[in-house]
Parts: C-alpha cells; sequence; structure tokens
C-alpha cells in the first residue's frame, strides 16, 4: 500500500487525484463519494427495435409513431434505434472477408444512422428531429421544443469496440448504446420495444412451452444462465455498476398502448431489476 492510500481518507479528493495514480483503489473509492447528477431525469430513453420493428415496414412502423407523438406531450423521449437483418447481412459479409470487429462495428453502426433517418423523416412533421453524438450537448434543448428526438443506438466505439469472449460479432451494440445514454443522462425510464411480450424463459419464436417473466431481478437472471436472452448480455453487465437506471423493461411494440403504458409506469412487459 502507498503511502497516499494509508492517508488518502484525510486528503482532500483534488490532491488525491493531482498526487495519485488513477488506478489506486483508494483514489477511486473517493472518487464514489460525490452524488452522480442526473441530467434529464424526466426524460424516457426509448429503444425501437430494428429487425423487431423497422424491418417490418409500415404496418409496424406507423402505429408505433403515431402512440409515440401521441405521447411527447406527457413523456420527453430519445429514441434510439436499432441496426435489425440488414446490419446481421452486413455482419456475415464482413466476417466472410476476415475483417475484425471494430470494423464490424462501422460498418453495424451505420445501418442504425440509417434506420434513425428513416424515423426522423417520419417523425419530421412533428418537428422531432435527428441527432449524432456530437449533437447531444443540445439534446435538452431539443427535447424542450419537439418532446422528443432521434438517434441511431449504436455507442460511438466503431474501431475502438472491444473484442467479444467469443466470435466476433460487437458485443456493444444498439441495446447497450441506448442503455448507456440513459445512464449518463440520469433517464426516468429505459424502454426497449421489441416484437414479443418480453423475456421469456426460452425464445418464444421457436419453443411454444416458452414462459413470459413479468419481472425479475438481475441477479435471478444471470443464476438461469438463460441460453436465449431479449437484451444483449452486454446490457446487463452495465447494469452492475449502474447508477440511475436500475431497471429496465421490455415492451411489444406491435401491441397498441404497450409503450404508453410503460411510459406512464404500469407493470407491462417485463422489468429487470437490480436489488439494491
Amino acid at each position: 500500500m502507498t503511502e497516499l492510500s494509508a492517508n488518502s481518507t484525510r486528503l482532500p479528493l483534488m490532491q488525491q487525484l493531482l498526487e495519485g495514480s488513477l488506478s489506486d483503489a483508494a483514489v477511486l473509492r473517493a472518487t464514489a463519494d460525490r452524488v452522480d447528477y442526473r441530467i434529464l431525469p424526466w426524460a424516457n430513453m426509448v429503444k425501437i427495435g430494428g429487425q423487431s420493428l423497422i424491418d417490418r415496414g409500415r404496418a409496424a412502423v406507423y402505429p408505433l409513431l403515431d402512440e409515440i407523438v401521441a405521447n411527447i406531450s406527457r413523456h420527453k423521449m430519445i429514441l434510439g434505434t436499432g441496426a435489425g437483418t440488414r446490419a446481421r447481412h452486413i455482419y456475415s459479409l464482413a466476417i466472410d472477408l476476415g475483417l475484425p470487429t471494430g470494423v464490424l462495428t462501422v460498418l453495424g453502426t451505420a445501418v442504425a444512422w440509417q434506420n434513425a433517418q428513416i424515423l426522423h423523416y417520419l417523425l419530421a412533421r412533428h418537428g422531432i428531429p435527428f441527432i449524432e453524438p456530437m449533437e447531444f450537448s443540445i439534446l435538452p434543448h431539443y427535447l424542450a421544443v419537439s418532446g422528443a428526438v432521434v438517434c441511431q443506438g449504436m455507442p460511438p466505439y466503431k474501431l475502438w469496440e472491444e473484442n467479444p469472449i467469443v466470435g466476433r460479432i460487437p458485443p456493444q451494440r444498439t441495446d447497450t448504446g441506448c442503455f448507456l445514454i440513459a445512464e449518463v443522462f440520469g433517464a426516468r425510464k429505459m424502454i426497449y420495444v421489441k416484437d414479443e411480450d418480453g423475456l421469456y424463459t426460452a425464445d418464444p419464436k421457436k419453443d411454444r412451452k416458452a414462459e413470459l417473466i413479468p419481472r425479475i431481478s438481475l441477479a435471478e437472471l444471470m443464476a438461469l444462465d438463460l441460453n436465449d436472452l431479449i437484451v444483449e448480455r452486454a446490457v446487463l453487465d452495465l447494469m452492475r455498476n449502474a447508477q440511475h437506471i436500475r431497471e429496465i423493461q421490455f415492451v411489444n411494440g406491435l401491441r397498441p398502448g404497450q409503450l404508453t403504458a410503460a411510459l406512464d409506469g404500469e407493470p407491462v412487459g417485463t422489468v429487470i431489476y437490480c436489488q439494491d
């Protein structure tokens, strides 16, 4: 133990940061003493699935957008988009060509961006803009004026994406990117809009005996070690250390009213929560 570590509890935080290593465990603990400020506690992060909804076209997208517009007078929303089927096609091609995970992330980001642009143009008549990550500093202004914004859901790691434990598919994709947006802004809710009623014990599209899990703790879910999940596993890993987003909710965007119910705080779909 260094001299700084031994005496760090008696030193001001500024002095600890200036004189100590940023890898020092005592210094890191000291930074946790400050309350994490919630920037947008009244905003809701809503992730719209690419393959689940956008790829289904007009029949799935139009009713959902009508429901979003109907809610913007009561609920501010950041709308993040998934990449969907086209990303899977491009991942397949890139892997066949031998390209690394970071390049796959760049390509997947482009598809999520396209989906965000599609939703933006469909919502343009309502004054709802599309924003890039570098424009997030003015996101509160857009929310105050239009009630909602659209962004692509991929985190901006691109070439800096870490390699997965197995295979080459980017482990942190649009579910993760939307979760990180919600966490850093201290959002009110993190809602995932999918094409299923929530989390099941197995893939309900393949297993008729799969049972819906309406509410489950993160610890219980991890203990189940399900082979198939409704959300990226990276999101569950991030939830362990999250300061603000202590629960996430999944609703079926093909069922009118489910998103509204979730925004209103109703126990619809599935809720995964962290026990404090």
